[in-house]
């Protein structure tokens, strides 16, 4: 098939380790369809952040779709709202975190997807709650 379609009551999610404060829901990866893209939703919790981190090869996309955070990169930092997109270079040390109230939602693309949903699926499972399957489904918090 030369395209793929995905549904919310077809995503898994995922925390990398069990003390995360951030999850993802695999919209597509490699195991999903053979890509060699991932996009997820990430879903950040009120505080949580990434650990700093880096890629070799791939660019990184975020995409707020709802919520408020801050991004470092390289040392310098900016604000981020619903609306906002933020695109990281190879090789740049980053970490994105929540600064709101409420969660952080972001579309977050990585291209080439360097093994990041094979990390991701190793992880704890986690149940997507109503709040989440709404920012999936297009509906309103």
């Amino acid at each position: 098939m030369p395209f793929a379609k995905c549904s919310p009551d077809s995503v898994e999610a995922f925390r990398i380790a069990p003390d995360s404060t951030n999850y993802f829901a695999i919209l597509f990866d490699k195991t999903a369809g053979d890509y060699a893209s991932i996009a997820v939703v990430e879903i950040f919790e009120p505080g949580g952040a990434t650990p700093p981190n880096t890629h070799t090869d791939a660019d990184e996309m975020f995409f707020v779709l709802s919520g408020t955070g801050r991004a470092w990169c390289d040392g310098q930092s900016c604000e981020l709202k619903a609306g906002d997109a933020l695109l990281v270079k190879p090789g740049s040390e980053h970490v994105l975190e929540n600064t709101g109230t409420n969660k952080l939602y972001t579309l977050t693309v990585m291209t080439p997807d360097e093994d990041f949903g094979k990390l991701i699926r190793s992880g704890v499972p986690v149940k997507l709650d109503a709040e989440d399957l709404a920012v999936l489904c297009g509906g309103s918090q």
